[in-house]
């Protein structure tokens, strides 16, 4: 037969060799015996009698390719794009002619390291999601730096590893460079200012160091650019403020990293088609956008709506923060249009909700002090020692009256030092460029004066009648004559006279009040951090400052009573905590004592009832109760809720709203979840007749989950490790938004560790190795926990099912093993998604990402587990656009929200000021003074 083949006799044998790899070669339609003329055979082009073409993308062809397919040496154009070719994809060393390869979409698990040698005149090059060498990843060889006629290389999940390669910017052809998806990490290399590139996608790099870092300065220089996707990394500094520059840009994603600082005007100006900016750091007011399509969600701003200047003392404190380069540790938590209002970390007010204190000592500022920090006039200690502070003192600050202590120590300030005051408390050693002789003897520092402890923003909503710690001084300081002094009354005397004359008319109010109504029987009304309006019996907790608290359950009308000198408590414990002791009768009528109407769950420690105070607050208390003597464990856990839940708050973890307790019985009162936990709608929605979650929704859960767990870990002042994370614990609202719950298993990591070693607690099947084995806790503890809830998620199955094949019993230990396949992993997604997206693949790429995430979450190595702060950087974009399904219309409750927001404000006052007969009392105050957020 060869005497009639008119096309090459060596490319006939490379054909019938790609055919014998197929498992299903019946689709390509060639002849079964091989016979006959390839150039004559469906999908095949021939130059002459070599084979120029092979085209058979979105065949279905499943199989693996011949060693010797580079032999193919006229081969021009191939296309074998979305089949589902496996095992090793042969080198195409040698294909000179080659100028467009189309082989994305398949599960080739290796490439060659000599796979690019002799591709010079390669114009297309696609290898896009195919799971190369998924144990170890690879780099791009330099052997790509000859493909001098390269235009477009798209690899997007492709497994590459390592930093950007510099020579990619040298092919001066190349317009298209799309490495979505990979282990990218490292900054983006200078040379590619003088790229060609028109498209550059960066986005989403998997690695567990969080993807590519550094700044984006380099940016600014690529004028031919059209689009730039990097969202989804770890990119930080500020945005350039000549990014203006790239006139011919139309699409910049940059959600998803660290962004810090302001945005610049010149990005506010760019006329783009799409400008994503949601899930950084970004600060400031949000300006008036050019883009037809914009979003910025997620970040710091004061306001949260465009073109509202920020508040005077907000833009100080952000030409502060300015100097320092926006470190991203208060980037992140100093958000809102009131530095007294919210987690404005380092951060103190005074009673006047004016500054007063500046606490950052040993937070890496690296930068200058910024002459516009006098203009806080209520300063009255700036603590900056142990940073790396840079250049002269501002003279202006000696400005300051109020300012009684200033420590700089340990920084790097320079000469001169302004004269301060003598009242001033000035702390400069370690500061190597200041000599003595810079320093006036009456400024020279002296024994550190003791500050008070101010309140923190964070805590406004606690009663206000209270003793101790939490009174606030005026700016008062304690000197060490002041130390004999008993820790209360010192506590108190700091307060100051106007603060303490409050306290006692209060009290005086309270006695009076008490004897009026001496008949009168208390009424059961608890008063608790949301409700402080009634007076005559509200509940008063002693505090020794500085020192483990020992709470007394008292009502101010007997604790204050003017004719009694002793005072009757219940049974009290040492309990480190800012929260509420509640009356037992109380909560017993608020649940109709524990009925089993209002139980609302059941665990190893009680049950969950559902309660409503007077108030018409919803509660959830959970009752912990052995017979006999309380027990170490419950106690242990009792203990731990209050004092975790007092140090932490988040809007991601479950509120704790106060405690009760007598006798055996331990109670702890939370905010009211209505969805219950996330266990119930994955594993019995069909039981209870519930309606399945969503794909979105279940996205937006494993977001706030993740938001929870990145406080604990490293937001919030000490590390916690929940230890005990799973779907029970994860509470609902009644949109779906998810708070981490039940801290009675959290520990907390020593500073300056992660990581304990304690005895073995929590669930089995959420358990990371190294804990159950060694008993050794981490933070990745409760990193693995998380990814066996993103499996729960994707699969709808339970972490631990004994009903399943052995091999799937453990979701932790099967679930991975499926996630490398696209048919698999599709196989194995909780049908009841089926129900909810009609379009069951439309949501592959972030159902693949998660399962990606869920695999190295629950990696057998700590080391290999990312951050949290990671996975919400990852899991961020994909929630970014979610949308309530059944929006409110404009018009509500007669209010016309397409108003003017001053007409808005000016209706309001009026109808308040009608209620009150003052025009600025009650709600229009609140509007006036409200956090944006």
């Amino acid at each position: 037969m060869a005497c009639c083949v008119a096309t090459d006799p060596n490319d006939l044998r490379i054909l019938n060799d790609f055919r014998k790899g197929l498992d299903n070669p019946e689709l390509l339609k060639w002849p079964e015996n091989g016979d006959g003329d390839p150039c004559k055979w469906p999908h095949v082009f021939c130059s002459g009698d070599r084979v120029s073409q092979i085209q058979v993308q979105n065949l279905g062809l499943a199989g693996t390719l011949p060693e010797n397919f580079n032999q193919l040496t006229k081969l021009s154009n191939v296309g074998l794009q979305k089949n589902k070719f496996r095992g090793n994809l042969p080198t195409f060393s040698g294909l000179s002619e080659l100028e467009f390869a189309y082989l994305g979409n398949n599960n080739f698990d290796t490439i060659p390291l000599d796979f690019f040698d002799g591709l010079s005149n390669v114009r297309v090059l696609a290898l896009d999601y195919n799971p190369f060498n998924v144990s170890t990843g690879w780099f791009l060889p330099e052997a790509l730096a000859n493909s001098v006629q390269l235009v477009n290389f798209s690899c997007t999940g492709c497994n590459l590893i390592g930093p950007l390669p510099g020579f990619l910017a040298n092919l001066q052809s190349l317009t298209a460079l799309k490495l979505s998806y990979n282990s990218l990490s490292g900054e983006i290399p200078a040379s590619f200012g003088d790229s060609m590139l028109q498209i550059l996608w960066l986005n989403n790099q998997l690695g567990a160091g969080g993807g590519m870092n550094g700044t984006i300065e380099v940016i600014s220089k690529m004028y031919q650019l059209t689009q730039l996707w990097l969202h989804g990394n770890q990119f930080s500094g500020r945005i350039p403020a000549d990014i203006g520059n790239l006139t011919a840009l139309q699409e910049l994603k940059l959600n998803g990293n660290q962004f810090v600082g302001l945005i610049p005007d010149a990005l506010a100006n760019m006329e783009l088609k799409n400008l994503e900016l949601d899930n950084n750091k970004l600060m400031g007011p949000i300006p008036k956008f050019k883009a037809g399509n914009v979003s910025y969600a997620y970040n710091s701003f004061c306001e949260s709506e465009p073109g509202i200047q920020c508040s005077y003392e907000v833009n100080v404190i952000l030409d502060f923060l300015d100097g320092m380069n926006y470190p991203l540790t208060l980037a992140s938590q100093w958000s809102g249009n009131d530095p007294c209002v919210g987690p404005w970390l380092g951060l103190s007010c005074n009673a006047e909700s004016k500054v007063s204190v500046i606490n950052l000592p040993r937070h890496n500022l690296t930068g200058t002090l910024r002459p516009s920090i006098a203009k806080l006039d209520s300063l009255v200690s700036i603590r900056l020692a142990e940073n790396n502070i840079n250049g002269a003192v501002p003279e202006n600050l000696t400005e300051l009256l109020s300012l009684l202590s200033l420590d700089l120590s340990r920084n790097n300030i320079t000469p001169p030092l302004p004269k301060f005051r003598s009242g001033v408390n000035l702390a400069t050693e370690g500061n190597p460029l200041l000599s003595l002789t810079n320093i006036s003897p009456s400024t020279q520092s002296h024994p550190h004066l003791e500050i008070p402890p101010f309140r923190s923003p964070i805590l406004h909503d606690k009663p206000s009648v209270t003793t101790g710690s939490s009174l606030e001084p005026s700016a008062s300081v304690q000197g060490p004559s002041d130390r004999r002094k008993p820790k209360m009354f010192t506590a108190v005397m700091m307060a100051g006279v106007p603060v303490l004359a409050i306290v006692v008319g209060l009290l005086l109010f309270v006695c009076l009040k008490k004897r009026k109504n001496a008949s009168k029987p208390l009424t059961s009304i608890v008063v608790h951090p949301k409700d402080q309006s009634d007076q005559e019996n509200m509940i008063i907790k002693v505090v020794t400052p500085k020192t483990n608290e020992r709470v007394f359950s008292q009502t101010v009308s007997s604790w204050g009573s003017c004719h009694s000198s002793t005072t009757t408590t219940e049974e009290s414990h040492l309990v480190d905590g800012e929260n509420i002791l509640i009356s037992f009768q109380v909560i017993r009528e608020v649940t109709n004592d524990f009925a089993p109407e209002n139980e609302l769950g059941r665990g190893g420690f009680g049950s969950v009832y559902r309660g409503e105070l007077l108030d018409g607050t919803k509660i959830a208390v959970k009752r912990m109760v052995v017979a006999g003597i309380v027990n170490n464990k419950v106690l242990g856990e009792f203990e731990a809720e209050i004092g975790v839940l007092s140090k932490v708050q988040h809007r991601h973890l479950v509120s704790l709203l106060g405690f009760s307790i007598q006798g055996n019985e331990r109670l702890l009162v939370y905010e009211y979840m209505p969805q219950g936990a996330l266990s119930k709608h994955l594993f019995h929605w069909e039981s209870l007749k519930l309606e399945p979650l969503s794909w979105i929704r279940r996205l937006a859960i494993a977001l706030d989950v993740a938001k929870g767990i990145e406080y604990l870990h490293s937001l919030a002042r000490q590390t916690f490790i929940h230890r005990d994370l799973k779907s029970s614990n994860i509470l609902l609202d009644n949109s779906f938004r998810a708070k981490v719950s039940d801290f009675g298993l959290v520990k907390l990591a020593p500073d300056g560790e992660r990581s304990i070693a304690t005895r073995l607690a929590g669930t089995f099947g959420y358990l990371a190795p190294e804990y159950a084995v060694m008993g050794k806790v981490t933070t990745k503890t409760d990193v693995y926990s998380y990814g066996v809830v993103l499996m729960e998620l994707l699969t709808g199955l339970a972490a631990l099912d004994e009903k399943r094949t052995e091999e799937s019993r453990y979701l932790a230990e099967w679930f991975p093993r499926i996630t490398s396949s696209k048919e698999k992993l599709l196989g194995v997604i909780d049908p009841a998604l089926k129900t909810t997206n009609k379009d069951e693949t439309s949501d592959f790429e972030s159902i693949f990402i998660v399962a990606q995430l869920a695999a190295q979450c629950t990696a057998r190595d700590p080391t290999n587990r990312p951050d949290m702060g990671y996975l919400v950087n990852k899991i961020s974009p994909l929630v970014v656009n979610w949308k309530p399904g059944n929006a409110e219309s404009d018009c509500c409750n007669g209010v016309d929200y397409n108003q003017p927001l001053t007409e808005m404000l000016k209706l309001w006052q009026e109808a308040d000021s009608q209620k009150t007969g003052d025009t600025n009392s009650g709600f229009a105050k609140s509007f006036s003074s409200a956090d944006p957020r």
